[in-house]
């Protein structure tokens, strides 16, 4: 076998990285150019123009039948746009959907989707469709020499470049696209606004923005909800080309129930129920009772709900809703479109505007050019036809005797090739006496229209006004009235957690092993719960189901948990590892509950503490906060409820009997720390571990105080305990009645 043996001479070399870089850039700007971003003169991408243009070749007007919309596809497949059939058909899709595009230019028939789902639309082969009246915008001067045509994909045919527009179809209907490195999302605008403002620019060319926004409110979508954003964020989205516009659902109150009539743009009903369910499953909804949908022909949005009674703020429920789910939702606006230059550029509204009425002024220009071309040529021909019947037995006669007629009738009567051929041409009928009346009738109405042509032609504000003219008469009869109100509000908030909690009595119960769990009711005798085996009672805390509970480990952090999301008390609940993280070898010795601004005794056995809120406590971290700093070989006391800081008192008693009694203002209130000595406990003891803090307690100025000390527990009244009294950080007196080795306890 022979050797193959591969030429490469001629061939052009490249580095792979240099090639690479050319074959991106040239792909990216062919998706820029010709498939993502819409043209300033008639809005349309390539895919939306190809679908126009060939539909109008199809003959399919809104006078005409509707065809299958496969017809349509395999036509602009065939001809101009050699892609997917599927993202072709999408594309007429959205342009027939009265609840996507603001003015459709396609009128279908069948089965198009609907705004719960607008990807349900039927297949091709089964819909049908033609053009709506509002196509004419772009349509009806594209024979009169506007456009600029170019070869389709396989040099066959040709296209139109871009659509002789009338109107600035690029802010009517909006459109969005990604490109690579770059996006657009044109929202949607109303027809007489923006009519409104370019006739308004075309008398002023100098106006600001603010004049231009007197007419142009801001973005009209195709769907009744509110857009809530305010005058100064529209005005700033217009003057900078991006921004965003938040949109909001519409409700009214009807028998108690709140029935939402409109949903912001593109958002699903059946998606904002499900929204909507799922926070009633979660229980994070009570306020709500019940929910559905009586969407039909004649209301094509009713949402219905319930409230659990006509005690709910209504205001406030629907706040909450317009936070969490799709009834309120923000729109990215970023005005990228291709310009008259041919190159992408975001254009703030003002430029914008005057870049399409150049269009637009160009494209009239045109036209009448071209109608005053045709008029000029056909005023020629009518002038040699008039020659023609005022001499006609000549010309008959030289018609009869020569066999080239035409060289002789151009020399004789002084025509030109063009009217000599129009006189060879007529046929007998046309060679009656009226019609040379016909023709001088007919004369007389181009000259006049010569004339008028020419003037506008020949004057800048004629021409100007002729646009400003066309664009009043196409808002009366394509225009209609605002669908989408503007009423500026402020973004709405969701409710807080505990707000949508029912607030029902509560007892957390915290076991040894650190289970915790929730019983209703505050009549609960904790201690007689079913416990795991070798578990035990700790603690227990009584609350409301909208409240947190605190707990307090052996190194002095504190956690907190949501009281309604711990398990019932029918179980035995839950290891509080399971949702906290605290360090390596802590137990957990306390459960608090309550409002966040009751305070409460944080100490440690060696007899130092402070005076700190629940809301001191608190910490959404896993991992807790470290609210008390121990002393080595300290141990944290169970925190003691304070009632009233300035009048109640603390009492404090060592494993040895000393009892202080102190006043509690005399104890510093911090949000964490190591606190202040409260009984002085001497260090040697302490270190040795032979006497500590054995335990606290608040009492008024007229309550009892009784201590536990062996079998029978002793109660001292105010004006005996009120010896004990003093300083802080004071050693305080020996109780008489403690033995040595009984360490005493306060059980009140």
């Amino acid at each position: 076998m022979e050797s193959l043996t591969l030429d490469f001479e001629g061939a052009e070399r490249q580095p792979l990285h240099q090639f690479a870089e050319k074959a991106y850039l040239d792909y990216a700007m062919y998706v820029i150019l010709d498939r993502a971003l819409p043209h300033v003169g008639d809005g349309l991408k390539p895919v939306q123009r190809r679908l126009i243009y060939a539909m109008s070749e199809l003959g399919l007007s809104a006078l005409s039948k509707h065809k299958k919309s496969a017809r349509t596809v395999g036509d602009v497949l065939g001809k101009y746009h050699p892609h997917g059939d599927s993202a072709c058909y999408e594309a007429m899709v959205l342009l027939a959907q009265p609840f996507s595009s603001r003015y459709p230019f396609v009128d279908g028939q069948g089965n198009w989707g609907s705004p719960d789902d607008p990807k349900s639309f039927a297949a091709m082969r089964y819909t049908e469709a033609r053009l709506s009246a509002y196509a004419q915008v772009l349509l009806s001067e594209l024979g009169q020499g506007t456009a600029d045509w170019v070869p389709n994909f396989d040099g066959t045919l040709e296209e139109p470049k871009v659509l002789p527009a009338r109107l600035p179809n690029v802010l009517l209907n909006g459109g969005t696209g990604i490109a690579v490195g770059m996006a657009t999302d044109i929202p949607p605008h109303n027809l007489r606004e923006v009519a409104a403002a370019c006739v308004h620019l075309l008398a002023e060319p100098d106006a600001d923005l603010e004049a231009i926004c007197a007419h142009i409110q801001g973005p009209d979508f195709p769907t009744d909800a509110e857009i809530i954003t305010s005058r100064q964020d529209i005005l700033a989205l217009y003057r900078s080309g991006h921004g965003s516009v938040r949109m909001r659902a519409r409700f009214e109150r009807e028998n108690g129930d709140i029935i939402i009539t409109a949903l912001p743009f593109q958002v699903s009903g059946a998606k904002v129920l499900e929204q909507i369910a799922a926070q009633m499953q979660a229980k994070r909804l009570p306020m709500v009772e019940d929910l559905r949908d009586e969407s039909d022909h004649e209301h094509p949005t009713r949402l219905v709900i319930t409230p659990r009674s006509n005690r709910i703020d209504i205001d406030a429920l629907m706040a909450h809703l317009f936070a969490t789910t799709d009834l309120e939702r923000s729109y990215r606006v970023n005005l990228n479109i291709i310009g008259l230059d041919g190159r992408p550029q975001v254009k703030p509204l003002l430029p914008l505007l005057r870049e399409w009425l150049e269009f637009r002024i160009e494209t009239v220009r045109r036209r009448l050019s071209w109608r005053l071309e045709k008029v000029q040529a056909r005023l020629h021909i009518l002038e040699g036809l008039l020659v023609a019947f005022l001499n006609i037995d000549e010309v008959i006669a030289i018609i009869r005797e020569h066999d080239q007629p035409k060289p002789v009738l151009i020399k004789r009567f002084g025509l030109t090739d063009t009217q000599a051929e129009a006189i060879l041409e007529l046929k007998l009928r046309h060679l009656a006496r009226l019609e040379e009346m016909k023709i001088r009738g007919e004369q007389d109405d181009l000259q006049k229209e010569r004339d008028k042509l020419e003037k506008i032609l020949g004057s800048k504000a004629r021409l100007h006004r002729l646009v400003s003219d066309e664009l009043t008469a196409d808002a009366e009869k394509f225009g209609d009235a605002r669908r989408s109100p503007m009423v500026a509000r402020a973004a709405a908030q969701a409710l807080d957690e505990t707000a949508l909690v029912p607030t029902e009595p509560l007892t957390v119960v915290l076991s040894a092993m650190g289970w915790v769990r929730a019983a209703k009711g505050h009549e609960v005798d904790a201690q007689a719960l079913n416990y795991k085996a070798g578990d035990q009672y700790l603690a227990a805390a009584q609350g409301r189901s909208n409240q947190l509970a605190v707990f307090l480990d052996t190194t002095g952090r504190t956690y907190a948990l949501a009281a309604h999301t711990l398990p019932s008390a029918r179980s035995q609940g839950e290891p509080l590892s399971g949702r906290l993280s605290p360090p390596d070898g802590a137990r957990f010795v306390s459960v608090l509950m309550g409002a966040e601004q009751e305070h409460f005794v944080v100490a440690s056995s060696h007899g130092y503490g402070f005076v700190c809120t629940l809301a001191d406590m608190v910490s959404r971290n896993r991992a807790g906060k470290a609210l008390l700093s121990l002393p080595a070989g300290a141990e944290v006391m169970a925190p003691v409820r304070v009632r009233d800081l300035e009048q109640q008192y603390l009492a404090a008693v060592s494993s040895e009997g000393y009892l202080l009694i102190i006043r509690l203002a005399d104890l510093p209130q911090l949000a964490k720390g190591k606190g202040n000595k409260i009984i002085n406990v001497p260090s040697a003891r302490l270190k040795s571990g032979e006497e500590c803090l054995a335990d606290l307690c608040v009492l008024g100025a007229n309550d009892s105080l009784t201590i536990a000390a062996g079998k029978k527990p002793k109660t001292l009244k105010p004006d005996e305990w009120q010896t004990y009294t003093g300083e802080r950080a004071r050693r305080g007196l020996k109780l008489p009645f403690i033995k040595k080795g009984v360490r005493p306890q306060f059980t009140s």
